[in-house]
C-alpha cells in the first residue's frame, strides 16, 4: 500500500473520530495512531532506540 493511500485511511479515520466522537475520542485515535506507526517504523528497521531517545552520534 502506498504512502498516499495510507495517508488517506488516517485521515478518514480521524474525519470519521472527530464527526461521530467527540474531542477526547478524537486525540485518542491520534495518540493510538502514532504509537502504531512508532511500532511499525521499528519493526520495518527505520526506526531504532537511539532516535527516540535522542542520544548518539550525529554527524554535521
Amino acid at each position: 500500500m502506498s504512502r498516499s493511500t495510507t495517508g488517506l485511511f488516517v485521515g478518514l479515520l480521524l474525519g470519521f473520530a472527530a464527526i461521530f466522537g467527540g474531542f477526547l475520542e478524537f486525540l485518542a485515535v491520534i495518540l493510538f495512531a502514532t504509537a502504531g506507526l512508532a511500532v511499525g517504523r521499528f519493526l520495518d528497521g527505520k526506526l531504532t532506540l537511539q532516535d527516540l531517545s535522542g542520544s548518539g552520534s550525529r554527524s554535521s
